[in-house]
């Protein structure tokens, strides 16, 4: 009976501890699974923020293959918000307002930034494609880099001129700037969530571990 008793302790004191290392095993780690922001982007609770830029090879490989996947898996977690990166490409402050446009043309329809409905999923996929398998450079200036945006968004010039006067696109386009303090950290793609902590990049290894880790960094 003794023996029975040793061996039924022993046995629970080893699931107990296989649990334990698993846990531990499994929770995120700071400086090498993501790194806690010094600066913190306001009002950014309960987000997953992407900071991107149309001619980025890397932003666009993910948002072809992982983020509208891993979005879809963090429904009622958190909220997904694209900050188009205004400093890097040589038309990304039209980029960023015809984003800002279209993303509030989605929001007001009621339409998820991640569906193929979507205005401003359709012009940025339009840019990448322009951009990285056509080599387009809009040599004929900024008004041939809006018409593609435009172009994919059915949206005419004129609807455009008027809706980049409304206040709220500045608003966005403000809020966008702090994408350059996250992206001199390890460049981009960069996904921060909450507003405060950084994804390494580097280190996704599959997308069901990156959903994880995005609802993990959430919850703290």
């Amino acid at each position: 009976m003794r023996i029975i008793f040793l061996k039924t302790v022993v046995k629970s004191f080893l699931c107990a501890a296989f649990f334990a290392v698993a846990s531990s095993a499994s929770a995120a780690t700071e400086g090498t699974d993501y790194v806690t922001l010094e600066k913190s982007i306001p009002n950014a609770d309960k987000t997953l923020i992407k900071v991107f830029s149309y001619d980025c090879p890397f932003c666009y490989r993910y948002d072809k293959k992982v983020t509208g996947a891993v979005v879809q898996k963090l429904e009622g977690v958190v909220k997904f918000e694209p900050f188009p990166l205004e400093t890097k490409a040589k038309y990304a402050q039209q980029a960023a307002r015809i984003f800002a446009v279209l993303i509030l043309k989605d929001n007001a329809a009621g339409t998820s930034l991640i569906d193929d409905k979507s205005l401003f999923k359709k012009a940025k996929m339009a840019y990448y494609e322009a951009y990285h398998d056509k080599k387009e450079r809009w040599d004929g200036g900024e008004n041939d880099f809006l018409k593609t945006g435009l172009d994919a968004a059915g949206m005419s010039r004129a609807d455009y001129d008027a809706a980049v006067k409304d206040p709220r696109v500045e608003e966005l386009f403000q809020r966008w700037k702090a994408g350059y303090d996250v992206a001199k950290i390890q460049g981009i793609p960069a996904y921060v969530v909450n507003g405060k902590y950084l994804i390494y990049t580097k280190n996704i290894r599959s997308e069901d571990g990156l959903v994880a880790l995005i609802k993990e960094l959430a919850a703290k």
